[in-house]
């Protein structure tokens, strides 16, 4: 073997006649192959496993992608690059390339949260503030644009590096998405399925704007500071209650708390007035029966200066989201508006008006707002 036949033979040594990639990371997205400035010989092997995808770069331009398979590398199956290269006639000798191969299976269970707590107003509760975390699913749909606008020259491109980029993306259109939603604050928790499903569609074009495609995207928790959702289920708690049926019971256990202790002063009156309503309920009972010949003891013991009958509450219909709730006496009106279910600018009527008017607008309901200046004395 002459001089240059060994020359040869060590030349051709260097020539990389198989280019593939063995992944042995669940991490990796992108991998470069390299070729420690050897060149990628004439009618080389190319091997694309499943769940690869390989993309040829020629100096900094996009040329050939492959899907999963196996090629020999030629002119035929190098169009772009074949051009780039000038191939006109075809070649026989080694040529440069960069090769990189992408992982194209589905990254599954990536975290994302928002770092810091989103703000929303909430028409009864004013300003609040909001915090969310969950789970999204991607993988990459167009490698070559994956790597001209991510990965750059990166030879080991992993998900991690990826993912702090698409938290980012992701915090920013869930604020955005909540914001315009503009739901009652309690609901955002009730509602996460169909929340998540409207933030992975806001979502999915600013992922495949970088070759990416959004394939799952889950919020798993919204959470509220303690008092805010103690606030919340007292109001709930409120709106769901018949406010008069919950007085009377209320009433009935403190009269039933009371007459146990016999001992005390408390006891004792309060056995004097219940003495006192049984009379005077047995006393209604009976004038009609005697033909008004027995009166009740208070009567007698009053000559019969009875008060006349209390006259009936006044009873109020009010607006709410739209619909006509009611009737509620004064002091469940009043409860509603402590509780924020209605406000000032809330449409209420009662017997007599002729329309619907602004609680702020009815001259005893101007009370709920809080005024303490009293009226001018009447004239001497």
């Amino acid at each position: 073997m002459g001089i240059f036949d060994t020359i040869k033979e060590k030349l051709s040594n260097e020539f990389i006649d198989i280019v593939e990639w063995l992944d042995s990371t669940d991490d990796t997205i992108c991998y470069r192959f390299e070729r420690y400035q050897n060149e990628i010989k004439n009618n080389a092997k190319l091997i694309v496993r499943e769940g690869q995808i390989a993309v040829f770069i020629n100096e900094g331009q996009l040329a050939d992608v492959f899907e999963p398979g196996t090629y020999t590398l030629n002119t035929q199956n190098m169009p772009i690059l074949t051009t780039l290269k000038g191939w006109k006639y075809g070649f026989d000798s080694p040529f440069k390339a960069e090769v990189y191969f992408i992982n194209s299976t589905l990254f599954t269970d990536e975290k994302w949260g928002t770092k810091n707590p989103i703000t929303l107003s909430d028409d009864r509760f004013g300003l609040i503030e909001i915090r969310a975390f969950g789970t999204y699913a991607f993988r990459v749909e167009d490698a070559g644009k994956f790597i001209i606008d991510i990965v750059g020259t990166d030879n080991n491109f992993t998900n991690f590096e990826i993912n702090e980029h698409l938290k980012s993306l992701i915090a920013t259109r869930f604020t955005d998405t909540v914001g315009q939603a503009n739901l009652p604050i309690e609901l955002y928790a009730a509602n996460t399925t169909e929340l998540s499903q409207t933030c992975k569609e806001v979502m999915e074009p600013e992922f495949l704007s970088v070759g990416i495609s959004l394939e799952k995207f889950y919020i798993e928790n919204v959470s509220m500071p303690e008092e805010l959702k103690k606030e919340i289920f007292e109001y709930s708690r409120i709106d769901k209650l018949d406010l008069d049926k919950l007085t009377k019971f209320k009433t009935a256990k403190a009269i039933e708390a009371a007459a146990k202790n016999e001992g005390g002063t408390a006891g004792a009156g309060m056995g004097m007035g219940m003495g006192f309503v049984l009379a005077q309920q047995m006393g209604g009972l009976m004038s009609p029966q005697m033909g008004g010949q027995q009166q009740n003891p208070m009567q007698q013991q009053q000559g019969g200066m009875m008060p006349p009958p209390i006259p009936p509450s006044i009873q109020y219909f009010y607006s709410h989201e739209g619909k006509q709730m009611g009737p509620v006496t004064f002091e469940q009106l009043k409860a509603l508006f402590a509780g924020r279910t209605v406000n000032k600018e809330s449409l209420v009527w009662k017997q007599g008006m002729s329309n619907w008017t602004a609680l702020k607008e009815v001259e005893e309901l101007k009370a709920f707002l809080g005024g303490n200046t009293p009226p001018p004395l009447p004239p001497q």
